[in-house]
């Protein structure tokens, strides 16, 4: 029996690092197919930059109850899963507590710590349980809120609950089994399962055992399946958040990137001397971006990033005075569209050319129109991701490739273009009121 155990614990860690595997490379896949972007200058400062607001949570604390709540599950996570690894050696082994003998009363101590994170994450997913469905905190809502991306959001907040009492129904069953079987590690008591002592003890000492094991497989079968769902989820940000940190756009935040292509024509129209960056295509095949393709790498994984917590959209001007633009909305049409080529292609089907495109069978000209370009959502997000890149590169396409923009703005880039202004007048004419100033 023992063996077939062992049996069975390998073949299901199998199918799940074969799952994982699979579902990564297919997100890798996807994220390249975006153009290539050349962010790997200023490696210390990327260092510190994940250090700081992935690893160290920098950004969360600017609301600082739904942090700390955050902070309770991501110690949780890092921690309780310390003791995931004598689940995976236990399960290989056929051992059970497999640290107990050697660590001793210091192991009694570990697992107390890990119990208590463990109501810690339990308290906390409570916790944001009542704020997304009872007071229904207004930045978890929106249009691009409905359906999957709600019921996602309460899916892992509930198998988080679900796994924290498996976890404290192993120990309490185990410290009652204990007393009784002599082949079981002695490890003392454990503080917050032994709450939980009342609904167990009446039980025969073989039903302890079901139970025990039967939570112990609960409890790391649970963690796999929920290690394989979130590369479905939005909880992806749970590992994505480290390379989209550290990927971070570093420029100063206001300074919008220029088309290297168009600088270096301008400059060679007013006789500027310049080098052809070495980055600059000889041909450029379409001015901003249409489709995923036209975006960088960067930007893709940064959909795949975003935690659809709502911090961009609630601080967006536009969005706030009642216009369509939501920032989220943007990371989530740009992640759902990366996956539709994706899977096209995996199929050996249409891919890129099935008809559709991101702007405007996802994102309408409506909404990148209503942007502002201030970076509030740029600076409100706790993981650095840029809506506004994916804004300003379609607004560009409009602008450039369709000669789409709104008339107004039409005329503002013509003035700009003859007069060197927004204002229909020319250059001779710019100082006048300062004459007109003067002569008064």
């Amino acid at each position: 029996m023992e063996y077939i155990s062992q049996i069975a614990f390998l073949v299901i860690i199998s199918i799940a690092g074969y799952l994982l595997y699979q579902r990564i490379s297919r997100i890798r896949k996807n994220i390249f197919l975006g153009k290539p972007a050349g962010r790997n200058d200023q490696t210390a400062e990327r260092w510190k930059t994940m250090l700081l607001v992935a690893l160290g949570q920098k950004k969360m604390f600017k609301r600082i109850v739904p942090a700390f709540l955050h902070l309770l599950i991501y110690v949780g996570f890092l921690v309780i899963n310390l003791e995931v690894l004598e689940f995976v050696i236990d399960g290989i082994a056929g051992t059970h507590r497999i640290f107990a003998p050697y660590l001793g009363n210091f192991y009694t101590v570990l697992i107390n710590i890990f119990e208590f994170l463990a109501v810690a994450v339990l308290f906390s997913c409570v916790v944001f349980l009542i704020r997304r469905n009872i007071i229904k905190v207004p930045r978890f809502s929106g249009a691009e809120m409905k359906k999957w991306p709600t019921l996602d959001a309460n899916l892992i907040l509930v198998i988080e609950i679900i796994l924290m009492f498996a976890i404290l129904s192993m120990n309490a069953t185990d410290m009652l089994i204990q007393g009784q079987d002599e082949h079981y590690a002695q490890t003392g008591t454990f503080f917050f399962s032994s709450f939980l002592l009342p609904i167990f003890e009446g039980m025969s000492l073989s039903t302890l055992h079901i139970v025990e094991r039967f939570a112990w497989w609960f409890h790391i079968v649970g963690i796999l399946a929920f290690a394989v769902y979130v590369t479905y989820s939005k909880h992806l940000h749970i590992a994505m958040a480290f390379p989209n940190t550290w990927y971070s756009n570093l420029n100063a935040k206001g300074k919008i990137a220029n088309m290297p292509v168009v600088t270096n024509e301008v400059n060679m129209m007013l006789g500027i001397p310049t080098e052809t960056p070495s980055d600059v295509p000889a041909e450029v095949g379409r001015f901003g971006a249409k489709d995923i393709n036209d975006l960088s790498w960067v930007n893709i994984m940064n959909a795949y990033a975003c935690t659809e917590c709502g911090r961009c959209t609630s601080s967006c001007p536009a969005n706030i005075t009642g216009k369509k633009l939501s920032p989220r909305k943007i990371m989530m049409d740009t992640r759902d569209r990366a996956e539709e080529v994706g899977a096209s292609l995996a199929k050996g089907g249409k891919g890129l050319e099935d008809g559709k495109s991101l702007l405007g069978d996802y994102i309408t000209k409506e909404e990148i129109n209503a942007c502002t370009s201030c970076y509030a959502c740029v600076e409100a997000c706790p993981v650095n991701i840029d809506p506004l890149s994916i804004i300003l590169e379609m607004r560009r396409y409009v602008a450039m490739e369709e000669s789409g923009s709104p008339a107004s703005w039409n005329s503002m880039f013509q003035n700009v273009e003859t007069n060197f202004a927004p204002w229909k007048f020319p250059p001779t004419d710019r100082f006048n009121w300062a004459e007109e100033m003067e002569s008064k």
